[in-house]
């Protein structure tokens, strides 16, 4: 290791000039985007349920009475049946997500060189050589975005203690223009937009509705404004401060039908501490114990580590490059999760216009950012996961009785976090067929389980009831006797001689046979014996000419290769049916599906979904590639979060939240009854340390790795025997708990 340790933080010399590189703090409720700018300071508000009304159908099609003759049609040859199997519906996106407001505060002298457009975005034109001193930075050990310069200051935070936004502004004499702008681009024209503003004996006490155009709903926002020394006076919509040594900012936003109650909301904001650093003390001590539970020490050069986010971006290559973004990507992942897991946007955006709508796209997206929970010890983030699950229940149930006439859950391919309903589908992405989903969303709780070494009743009912919808859905068998999964859509491609909707997609098979054996392993007895006898009648993977693993295991379907979704591969990642040790054939096989698999459109989630099924197949050259085609394709903003697309095209937090889970597994990989060591490690990565990683025997681990060998401290929390593999053989491990275990392994 270097003298120097890992940054746990990013910085930049200049305010943000675009809402994307504004730092991001957030609770998993509340979310603020910073743009640091002394003149005309912005906070850009968000709350994960703030979704607009978009006028769509959110039921389940109807569709079970016509199910039998669907699969008689596609069991005969009929390709293109699954077309016509809907209920004639357009499609729809589920509600957009968008953001509440910014809060704005301007100095006086802000503007003197800007246009009447600019002001109205809240924009300072300033000359070269104005805030030499300048700095802005996030600390993500604390969640603080702190800009700095002449003596002025501003630190933001959002309380996991308070569920608040704070923001403190120091400075000697400060005058402040402050107002909450709907403004922001993207906000629809109709909106109906009410402020408020009151003189308080702190200071002010400003709000802000905006209610939804042809809609009872609206999003109210409510500022406590806090003033030290100088003083307040109203301009509406807002308040002016003179000759203040400090003003601290207590925000909430709220997302509700009928009027609020604003008076009641600010008096909550004012029964909390009056100190910015009692509120900092109360939230870092829940931030601040998950966020260091797990770091990665690539042996960086120390000068490296002091460069800025985004010239440390331009080295694509540099180990310190690496650590920041494994840091950045666990800090932004904690931040999003709480009421709900990421979006895709992760909980931020500074636009109404949000690509995707914003939403949580369950056939890939959403279980990728939450990768690495289990591993990186963000409980947090897999509790806010359980709890989306268990609201929607209801509407999974809904699914699986309106389109498949059966009992138990099947989940939608999107939803905006209200919904649960499967109504996102048309022809070329019939999401209403995918049975795969519920098995995969449930797959990180029974990660969690396999930790922690506790089974959560909530996932053992869900894992239950998924066993039961596939009961009723798997009738019908092949000329072999095996059971078919017919319709079946592998998300979101296409055989290439067939539609979507089709027979036997390789993910399909794969969630079929693990829900129904993980389901029978947390029911024993009859349930789980006629569970075991289903999963047994599911047919096995299919072979292709190519030598590859085919994406649909029903003969004469042929694959179709450049596609960014890697969904057959489920068996190999983040399952375990398909391994190197277990299974060296089809393991061989889902290696050559990796090799023939394109990129089609560069999307991020694709290329380090590649990294993660490459890391399990002990491919580190693959692995290398598939980040490499991120690092090197100008994925990130300077905030650290990324982009869906190269060239930082369309704001999306899949690169930023998987990267940690890429570095994970490529250094540590774990079954509840195997340890895998160094698996797939990048010749870039020639020493280092990865500490507090969990495994899913219940361990706690410390690695260092270098080009001498490696070390490994096992802290086992539970007692058991486990198979250790490394890159020198196999051997058998009797681990007790509360007794640490070293290993040292030799170079190759």
């Amino acid at each position: 290791m270097t003298a120097s340790a890992p940054v746990h933080g990013t910085w930049e010399p200049h305010a943000a000039g675009r809402w994307e590189d504004g730092f991001l703090s957030g609770n998993g409720h509340h979310g603020a985007l910073v743009f640091g700018d002394p003149d005309v300071e912005r906070v850009v508000v968000t709350h994960h349920t703030l979704v607009r009304p978009n006028g769509r159908d959110p039921r389940p099609p109807r569709l079970a009475g016509d199910l039998p003759a669907l699969q008689d049609r596609l069991l005969a040859g009929d390709t293109t049946a699954a077309e016509s199997f809907t209920d004639g519906r357009p499609h729809q996106w589920v509600q957009p997500f968008h953001p509440a407001f910014q809060i704005r505060l301007k100095r006086p002298y802000a503007g003197r060189n800007a246009s009447p457009r600019d002001l109205a975005q809240g924009v300072a034109r300033r000359s070269s050589g104005d805030h030499r001193d300048y700095r802005r930075d996030v600390d993500f050990s604390t969640g603080v975005v702190r800009a700095s310069c002449s003596g002025w200051t501003s630190r933001v935070f959002v309380s996991r203690a308070d569920d608040v936004i704070v923001q403190e502004v120091t400075g000697p004499g400060l005058s402040l223009q402050l107002d909450l702008d709907h403004r922001l681009p993207g906000a629809p024209a109709g909106l109906g937009i009410g402020h408020g503003a009151v003189l308080t004996p702190e200071g002010a006490l400003l709000s802000l509705r905006a209610r939804y155009p042809d809609s009872d709903l609206a999003c109210t926002g409510v500022t406590l404004v806090a003033v030290t020394g100088g003083t307040t006076t109203l301009v509406p919509p807002g308040a002016h401060i003179e000759g203040a040594r400090s003003v601290l900012l207590l925000t909430r936003v709220r997302r509700h039908t009928g009027e609020p109650d604003v008076v009641a909301e600010g008096r909550a904001l004012r029964d909390l501490p009056a100190e910015y650093e009692e509120l900092l003390g109360r939230h870092v001590a829940l931030h601040g114990t998950a966020y260091q539970r797990v770091t990665l020490d690539l042996a960086a050069d120390p000068a490296e580590r002091a460069l800025p986010g985004s010239e440390l971006l331009r080295r694509p290559r540099s180990p310190a490059l690496l650590e920041r973004l494994f840091a950045a990507g666990r800090y932004h992942l904690l931040s999003a999760g709480g009421l709900f897991p990421p979006r895709l946007t992760g909980l931020w955006t500074g636009d109404w216009n949000t690509a995707w709508s914003g939403a949580f796209t369950n056939d890939a997206n959403l279980n990728l950012q939450t990768a690495s929970a289990a591993a990186a010890a963000l409980p947090e983030v897999t509790e806010a996961h359980a709890t989306l699950i268990q609201r929607q229940l209801p509407d999974w149930r809904d699914n699986a009785r309106a389109i498949f006439g059966t009992r138990g859950v099947v989940a939608p391919g999107h939803t905006d976090g209200e919904s649960g309903h499967s109504y996102h589908f048309d022809r070329e992405y019939p999401l209403h067929l995918w049975t795969a989903g519920a098995d995969w969303l449930l797959k990180p709780l029974v990660d969690h389980d396999e930790t922690t070494g506790t089974r959560d009743p909530r996932t053992a009912a869900a894992l239950a009831e998924v066993a039961l919808f596939y009961e009723d859905f798997l009738t019908r068998t092949d000329e072999h006797g095996h059971l078919v999964v017919v319709p079946s859509y592998s998300p979101e491609n296409r055989p290439g001689n067939a539609s979507w909707g089709t027979l036997n997609a390789a993910m399909d098979l794969s969630a079929a046979r693990h829900a129904l054996r993980t389901a029978a392993a947390y029911h024993p007895g009859p349930d789980a014996d006629r569970w075991h006898a289903l999963a047994d009648r599911l047919p096995p993977h299919r072979v292709n000419a190519d030598g590859a693993l085919a994406e649909w295991a029903w003969p004469g379907l042929e694959d179709s290769y450049d596609h960014r979704h890697l969904s057959h591969l489920y068996g190999v990642w983040p399952l375990d049916e398909i391994t190197p040790y277990d299974t060296p054939e089809l393991a061989t096989a889902a290696h050559r599906a990796l090799e023939l698999r394109g990129a089609e459109n560069d999307s991020a989630h694709g290329h380090l979904h590649h990294a993660l099924i490459a890391a399990r197949l002990r491919d580190g050259d693959r692995v290398a590639h598939a980040l490499g085609q991120v690092l090197d394709g100008d994925f990130f903003h300077a905030s650290l979060m990324s982009a869906h697309y190269p060239k930082r095209d369309v704001y999306n937090a899949d690169a930023a939240h998987t990267l940690p889970a890429v570095l994970i597994e490529m250094l540590v990989q774990s079954t509840p009854d195997r340890l895998v060591l160094l698996p797939a490690l990048p010749a870039a990565c020639p020493s280092g340390a990865l500490r507090g990683v969990r495994t899913r025997f219940g361990a706690e681990l410390d690695l260092t790795w270098s080009r001498d060998g490696a070390t490994a401290v096992i802290r086992p929390g539970r007692t058991h025997r486990v198979e250790l593999r490394t890159s020198t053989g196999t051997e058998s491990l009797h681990l007790v708990a509360g007794e640490d275990h070293v290993l040292t392994l030799r170079a190759r």
